[in-house]
């Protein structure tokens, strides 16, 4: 891992599977106090007693949570909020694909819901947390399908025709312009955010699904890359020192790349933003700078 996280406090969406279960485990063997959230509790406790083990220090706290559900994402930063004075890391790694359209409990499509809005709502419901942290971070886990993405703003939900592909990269593009307008809003409060491409990882990523992409997922897994090479550039990202103050950057393979010009469109990303703001409202509104 890049750096030590000795004294610090993480919380990891997404913890146990995959990248963000090695993220989880490698933060906790730094020294760092994780918080994981998860949708099953039996994962979840099986999840944090791996961790415990690994890293021969502090159990995780296990907290649940449905984050495609606003009034879940809620609860969850209330029950962050009693358990802890403040938060130095906040890791937004949940995320899935469907190969059908579904809705969630707020009627919003499910992509849409999961890999973009629970990001948002989270963060801002726990800004005051990450602000009471040291030179904070929040990462934004992307996807390099980003690149072949674009936000339908007259159809955000997919109502006129529903593709998992065109809602995963938009989704995906929703990561990059949120990082890149939380970082023009957050000048000079000591937060810093930054998205990243972890890889084509093996994990239980697009086994949600019934149709034949999750077969396709389950075939092709042993050829991909492991959980613990994806999860490095997250760790880098998230502690590496150089890194300290750096924000509203996207990173692949430990190193800062260029992400697609839709994802460097200001306009696009301010009006993201205020229409995210409508459709959760959060309790915490940064203004424009």
């Amino acid at each position: 891992m890049a750096g030590s996280l000795d004294g610090k406090i993480a919380l990891v969406t997404g913890a146990t599977s995959g990248i963000g279960r090695v993220t989880a485990r490698e933060l906790a063997r730094g020294g760092g106090r994780v918080l994981l959230v998860a949708r099953d509790r039996a994962r979840g406790e099986a999840t944090a007693a791996e961790i415990r083990e690994a890293s021969g220090g502090r159990p995780p706290d296990l907290l649940l949570a449905d984050l495609s559900s606003q009034s879940e994402v809620r609860r969850l930063a209330q029950e962050v909020r009693e358990r802890t004075p403040r938060l130095d890391l906040l890791v937004n790694n949940a995320g899935a694909i469907f190969d059908e359209r579904r809705v969630s409990a707020d009627g919003l499509e499910m992509t849409f819901a999961l890999n973009h809005l629970a990001y948002f709502l989270l963060t801002l419901e726990l800004l005051p947390l990450l602000e009471e942290g040291s030179t904070s971070r929040v990462v934004n886990v992307s996807s390099v399908a980003h690149e072949r993405g674009a936000i339908d703003f007259e159809d955000l939900q997919g109502e006129r025709g529903y593709s998992m592909w065109k809602a995963y990269q938009q989704s995906k593009l929703a990561n990059v312009l949120f990082t890149r307008e939380l970082a023009r809003r957050l000048g000079g409060r000591g937060v810093s955010t930054n998205a990243l491409h972890p890889g084509v990882i093996a994990s239980g990523f697009g086994r949600n699904g019934r149709g034949f992409f999750s077969r396709l997922v389950v075939l092709g897994a042993p050829f991909l890359a492991s959980p613990e090479k994806g999860a490095r550039t997250t760790l880098h990202v998230a502690t590496a020192p150089e890194l300290s103050g750096v924000t509203g950057r996207y990173f692949s393979d430990c190193r800062e790349k260029t992400p697609s010009r839709a994802a460097r469109d200001d306009d696009a990303a301010l009006r993201l933003w205020q229409v995210s703001e409508k459709l959760t409202p959060p309790s915490t509104r940064l203004p424009p700078p």
